[in-house]
């Protein structure tokens, strides 16, 4: 059975597993031109910038809890969490959310704390 892509060679196919490799390894973009690195959010987005998290929704909520905790090391603990969060820079809100989280509990993926999240 063939593992590469049907439209592409094996050497473009090997091309660009290269051009992925440091990004996978690092979890952050690792080219020079900032051009090819992904708009951050703006700082006008409605639900930031009136300080709300975007949490409405049980969906919503794990999504942006998501979005800052990828690559993050579970289990972890409420401090564990917060320091991620922090170096990452999560909108206030989301963190304030975590630290109301009881802080002798283990949390074994994004999808615990959305739920202990959307349960406060």
């Amino acid at each position: 059975m063939q593992r590469g892509s049907d439209r592409l060679s094996r050497r473009q196919d090997d091309a660009m597993k290269h051009q992925l490799e440091g990004l996978l390894r690092s979890g952050h973009p690792t080219r020079t031109e900032e051009w090819h690195d992904p708009e951050p959010v703006a700082d006008d987005d409605p639900d930031l910038a009136y300080g709300r998290v975007p949490g409405d929704t049980f969906e919503a909520l794990r999504l942006e809890l998501a979005r800052h905790l990828a690559r993050t090391p579970f289990p972890a603990h409420r401090g564990d969490l917060l320091r991620v969060l922090r170096e990452r820079h999560a909108p206030d809100p989301l963190t304030q959310r975590v630290e109301d989280l009881p802080g002798d509990r283990t949390y074994r993926s994004v999808q615990d704390v959305a739920v202990a999240l959307h349960r406060t």
